[in-house]
């Protein structure tokens, strides 16, 4: 009996360290995943800011050109200012991340430091030019042309506010953005830009920070690529489900795209 016993004993000493083993590894195993997704911290925060930059002007250059050629390019002018809601929403909730975080003062952001002074002066002017060119145009996309003053005005008006506070921001993270254009000179050109930002007014870092440049590898990867990939996935599904209603734009081409 007294054997039998010490028997009953070992083995569940032995579930017992298996069962806290299997533990350990499925918590390990669970932070690698959580690192993974949302690790990275203010370093993460700048580089999805940047990411989700490039984009932007990728999709902005795009509806540049079709402002030129608008008559015949208002489906994709009405499809691209859609697609382009998701990532500008990411843009402005990376970006207000970083001031919140700052202004509850989160340790590892007040050691960042303040975003740029003019960056924080034209934030609130950014939010809300960004409002009235998407409300604005989406009005302006179901009311249709018969109805358009005077909301075409305020969307004009606007879109001219709102780009020249986004080229700012722009600005603000451009030694960023250029590291992930193949062929723009790489990190000795974010170095330059870098230098040329810091002599700007209201552009340089503050006053005992040192600017710096992104290491190559920060965690939280997969969640960055999750976050863009995300946005612009909800942008591209917003523009395709709204392009019954661009008809009263285009009917005079015949249907979406350029005749």
């Amino acid at each position: 009996m007294h054997t039998s016993d010490r028997a009953a004993t070992q083995a569940r000493d032995r579930a017992r360290r298996t069962r806290d083993g299997a533990a350990r590894w499925i918590a390990r195993a669970g932070g690698v995943r959580a690192v993974r997704l949302t690790g990275g911290g203010t370093n993460g925060n700048e580089r999805l800011t940047s990411l989700t930059g490039l984009v932007l002007i990728l999709l902005l250059l795009a509806i540049g050109f079709t402002i030129l050629r608008i008559g015949q390019l208002i489906s994709v002018h009405l499809f691209v200012g859609l697609l382009l809601l998701g990532p500008m929403v990411l843009k402005i909730a990376s970006t207000g991340y970083r001031f919140v975080r700052y202004y509850t003062n989160d340790p590892r952001y007040r050691r960042k430091g303040p975003p740029e002074l003019i960056l924080r002066l034209t934030a609130p002017v950014l939010v809300l030019s960004t409002v009235c060119v998407f409300v604005s145009g989406v009005i302006l996309m179901f009311e249709g042309r018969a109805h358009r003053d005077p909301m075409l005005l305020i969307h004009k008006a606007s879109f001219i506010v709102w780009g020249v506070v986004f080229a700012v921001h722009v600005l603000g993270h451009l030694p960023e953005i250029i590291a992930y254009i193949p062929g723009a000179g790489g990190a000795r050109r974010a170095r330059e830009l870098r230098e040329l930002r810091n002599s700007l007014p209201g552009l340089a870092a503050p006053q005992g920070l040192a600017d710096h440049e992104l290491p190559a590898r920060i965690h939280g990867g997969a969640g960055r690529s999750i976050a863009l990939l995300g946005a612009m996935l909800a942008g591209l599904i917003l523009a395709i489900v709204l392009i019954p209603s661009f008809g009263s734009w285009t009917h005079h081409l015949g249907g979406f795209g350029e005749h």
